[in-house]
């Protein structure tokens, strides 16, 4: 199967959040994990992660990359919008950023205490892990 290139492109403009402050500490609540393949148009369908955001057709997503994960929030000026599918696109121009292409693995965050998804490719999830058993012998 051929992958494909998506609809959707990537806005030149700021957020009006910080998501550098929403994914730093002190965190409430917890995270909810999914991972899933990105399909030949960039869709991943991890549905407990979208529904615990609760977000729902029309709602109109902010989307960076943000040091090679995905991070995406509701904004109502946000330049992506939720289709009718319960499933989050990552943005042609995002994934070809980023290196992510079709059956790629991702690991999946969402907080729904700040209403963020995070999409992390498995060498972000790789990094992750490696500090963590590195810190473990500390």
């Amino acid at each position: 199967m051929r992958c494909g290139v998506g609809r959707q492109r990537l806005a030149a403009r700021n957020a009006h959040l910080d998501v550098v402050d929403l994914l730093g500490p002190p965190r409430t609540g917890s995270l909810v994990y999914g991972m899933d393949k990105i399909d030949t148009w960039g869709a991943v369908s991890n549905r407990s992660t979208i529904d615990v955001l609760g977000w729902t057709t029309g709602d109109r997503l902010h989307i960076v990359l943000l040091g090679g994960s995905v991070v995406a929030h509701r904004d109502e000026t946000g330049a992506f919008t939720m289709g009718t599918k319960p499933y989050f696109v990552v943005p042609a121009a995002v994934r070809h950023r980023n290196g992510l292409h079709c059956r790629d693995l991702v690991l999946m965050a969402a907080d729904p205490n700040h209403d963020v998804l995070v999409v992390h490719p498995l060498a972000a999830l790789d990094t992750m892990i490696t500090t963590y058993h590195a810190s473990l012998t500390n």
